[in-house]
């Protein structure tokens, strides 16, 4: 099949069509207003990076063991692009991959996937349980708390931060800046 570029509605059917839990569907749109976020501030192609959040975890509720080597058989199929395809793996990278986060797409990914759960974690135990005044500074504190969404791994995204030359706090503050833009559909 020939590659074409896919459009947003396409991912979205196909995320619903792989995905019936509507956490799973919610963290999909979480990771792509995320992507967009930071496709903004680095200048970079907001729908491209928005498709691969959007779709980044297609195969995990319903193939968990095989997580994103599911996804890049789905994917191919259907002829999506190999850069979409690859950013999506290397979201695993040193979990379910060997794909190392290389380009700028590839380590927001890698970076905010965790991310986006501590945030909305964070969100839901705040008086307001909104998005709309929270700050990195409570995510931070909620970071120390070990227990607290201990599912979460802090250390793909510290070292997410890292590869991408940037501060912890500046990381969160665009995470929670992107998810702020689909607050109403992740109910914050």
């Amino acid at each position: 099949m020939d590659q074409h570029t896919p459009t947003r509605e396409e991912a979205l059917l196909l995320l619903l069509e792989y995905n019936k839990d509507e956490s799973h569907v919610k963290h999909g749109k979480a990771v792509e207003a995320t992507m967009r976020q930071f496709a903004r501030k680095l200048g970079e192609n907001e729908d491209k990076w928005g498709i691969i959040g959007l779709v980044h975890d297609l195969d995990w509720e319903m193939f968990p063991e095989i997580h994103c080597a599911k996804t890049r058989e789905i994917l191919t199929e259907r002829g999506w692009p190999e850069d979409y395809i690859r950013a999506i793996m290397s979201h695993g990278w040193e979990m379910m991959t060997e794909v190392k986060p290389e380009l700028p797409m590839e380590k927001v990914l890698y970076t905010i996937d965790e991310l986006t759960g501590l945030v909305i974690s964070t969100a839901l135990v705040r008086p307001s349980r909104s998005l709309s005044d929270l700050t990195a500074k409570s995510v931070r504190k909620k970071w120390k708390e070990k227990s607290f969404a201990a599912g979460v791994n802090r250390e793909v995204i510290e070292k997410g931060a890292s590869m991408l030359d940037m501060d912890l706090n500046e990381v969160i503050t665009e995470t929670i800046e992107g998810m702020k833009t689909v607050s109403a559909e992740l109910g914050l």
